[in-house]
C-alpha cells in the first residue's frame, strides 16, 4: 500500500539530505542505467531537487529521452528519491539558484545559453537511518503502517502524491 506523503516526511527527507553536498543521479541509457555525481542546490527541500548542469552533457539528452530518475544520497543516513526529470532553461531560476563558486567550477556564468538546471521532482523516496533520527523514524513508521519494528535498522519508503 503506498501512502501519500506529509509535511512531517518531507521534513524528515529534508533533514536527512541537507548535509550531503553531493548527490548520484541516475539515468537510463540506451545500455541501462548510469549514476553520476550532481552537486545539490542549496534550496530548501520542498519535493523538487535542483542540478545545474551543460546542454552538451549525456544526461541532458537521456533526459530528453527518459524523464524517469533517481537521486541517491549517502551521509549519516541513505536516500533514495525517485522521480521525474525535467529539463529548466528559466534565466531567472539559474541566477536565484546559481553561486560564484559555480563560474570556476563549471567554467560559465549563469547567463550561458548551454547552462541548464535539471529539476527533479520527487515522486518516492526510500530512507535508511541509524542514528538521532532512527526513534523518530521507527515511530513514523510503526504509525503509518501500524507494525513494529527494530529501531536499529530501519528503512522507510514514502509515495509522494504530487498531481
Amino acid at each position: 500500500m503506498a501512502n501519500t506523503i506529509k509535511q512531517e516526511e518531507i521534513d524528515t527527507l529534508r533533514k536527512l539530505i541537507k548535509d550531503v553536498d553531493t548527490a548520484m543521479l541516475t539515468t537510463a541509457t540506451d545500455e541501462g542505467l548510469i549514476s553520476r555525481p550532481m552537486k545539490t542546490q542549496e534550496v530548501e527541500f520542498d519535493g523538487d531537487l535542483w542540478f545545474f548542469t551543460k546542454r552538451e552533457t549525456n544526461k541532458y539528452r537521456e533526459i530528453l529521452h527518459d524523464k524517469d530518475v533517481n537521486v541517491a544520497y549517502a551521509g549519516k543516513s541513505y536516500v533514495s528519491v525517485r522521480g521525474r526529470a525535467e529539463i529548466v532553461e528559466d534565466i531567472n531560476k539559474k541566477k536565484e539558484l546559481w553561486s560564484k563558486a559555480y563560474e570556476k567550477v563549471m567554467d560559465t556564468t549563469y547567463d550561458d545559453p548551454t547552462l541548464i538546471l535539471i529539476k527533479v521532482k520527487a515522486e518516492a523516496a526510500e530512507y535508511w537511518e541509524t542514528g538521532n533520527f532512527t526513534k523518530k523514524v521507527a515511530f513514523m513508521y510503526k504509525r503509518m503502517t501500524g507494525q513494529e519494528t527494530d529501531s536499529t535498522d530501519i528503512n522507510e519508503t514514502v509515495e509522494l502524491d504530487r498531481n
